[in-house]
């Protein structure tokens, strides 16, 4: 794969595919902004170069309309802060109009397009799409690594129509996996939670046969135990991945699944599997499984995790992820942790620390580890 440090991009229009879908509260406000923090070395090498720097990303699931409060237009503050220049922001991400403003763009200057999912044309990955979104551009620079694993069109489909490599954060995630990917040291330890189920549980074979444990928690492990008879859980949440869920052997010794669960009877409480009700719903591991699972964690010298072991969001709920982000502190081993809400999550706590890498995917990363090939890295020439 080429690199952004292979172009020469003085004068250039420099197409930069960027990852700004921060994780959001229930009144639709960033909870933290790491994934645009990690886009602004790239976004400096290009001012620095001389380059016209035209951004563009998703944000959110507006589900192909404009909804106002999916606006990039709180990214183009943040953005501003942090490079401390004037950003414009468009109206939209393609059009005549756009077209003819970035021909008149200067040097150093930078461009933020409105969100590429207020059209379908980019999870279809239309080539129409596409197609109008490479007139904006010289080059075409994929820094989105956490959208690596979808085929949408300015992931995949921009490639066709421009000179095309990988910024300085892809970079630094692919050099970062790979110490996981290529000859880790073990025992190799993956840790799975979270609610993003269609994403997770599809790399979890792959996984395991490359892990030495792989301990799960959050939806994941509910689903599973739901699938075998185990736990008593929403059955509609099983339909769009009940194919998956049952090629998963349980009886893999690999495979460290909850003892106990929080639940909430009033207030949290503690509960084995097979005393939780069907109207309880399971939130967080509980004691006895913080204890197995950072039992684990203590042996091992590499650590990948995705996904907050609890519903993190509650009072109560949240000691799960604390007592093993803990442990994979303590453990001193490489570790690898990613996924908005777990990475806001621990940079509410102030944990980011504990972790030697912090990766802006998730189910991105699991997908790179399992050995999946990703339609944005395929589409660049790599593996």
């Amino acid at each position: 794969m080429k690199k952004v440090t292979d172009f020469k991009v003085k004068g250039k229009k420099i197409l930069v595919r960027c990852d700004f879908n921060v994780p959001l509260d229930r009144e639709g406000r960033a909870i933290d902004d790491f994934r645009i923090r990690e886009a602004i070395p790239t976004i400096e090498y290009l001012l620095q170069k001389g380059a016209k720097v035209i951004l563009m990303s998703h944000f959110g699931d507006p589900k192909g309309k404009k909804v106002k409060e999916l606006s990039l237009a709180s990214i183009q503050e943040k953005l501003m802060e942090y490079l401390d220049c004037s950003i414009t922001k468009a109206d939209d991400c393609i059009g005549k109009e756009i077209e003819e403003w970035t021909k008149e763009m200067q040097e150093g200057e930078i461009l933020l397009l409105e969100n590429l999912r207020f059209h379908l044309g980019e999870e279809a990955n239309d080539p129409d799409f596409a197609q109008a979104l490479s007139r904006l551009g010289d080059i075409f620079v994929n820094d989105a690594f956490g959208a690596s694993h979808r085929e949408h069109a300015s992931v995949v489909g921009v490639t066709k129509f421009l000179a095309s490599g990988i910024g300085l954060l892809f970079e630094k995630e692919i050099k970062n996996l790979d110490k996981i990917l290529k000859n880790p040291k073990r025992p190799l330890i993956g840790i799975i939670g979270g609610a993003k189920l269609s994403s997770k549980i599809k790399p979890i074979s792959e996984l395991l046969e490359k892990v030495d444990y792989l301990l799960l928690g959050g939806k994941i492990a509910n689903t599973l135990l739901a699938e075998n008879n185990l736990l008593k859980v929403d059955s509609s949440t099983l339909a769009e991945i009940e194919e998956v869920v049952q090629k998963i052997d349980l009886n893999n010794p690999k495979i460290i699944l909850p003892q106990d669960v929080m639940v909430m009877a009033g207030k949290p409480q503690a509960k084995k599997i097979n005393e939780v009700k069907e109207n309880e719903s399971a939130l967080d591991i509980g004691p006895k499984t913080r204890e197995a699972f950072s039992e684990k964690i203590k042996e091992a010298k590499t650590i990948f995790w995705s996904g907050p072991l609890g519903k993190v969001d509650e009072p109560g709920f949240a000691e799960g992820s604390l007592v093993i982000s803990r442990a994979i502190k303590e453990s001193k081993a490489f570790s690898a942790v990613g996924g908005g809400d777990t990475v806001a999550f621990l940079a509410k706590n102030s944990l980011l620390d504990n972790f030697s890498f912090v990766s802006t995917g998730g189910g991105a990363m699991l997908e790179y580890l399992s050995g999946e090939k990703l339609p944005a890295i395929s589409a660049l020439g790599g593996r």
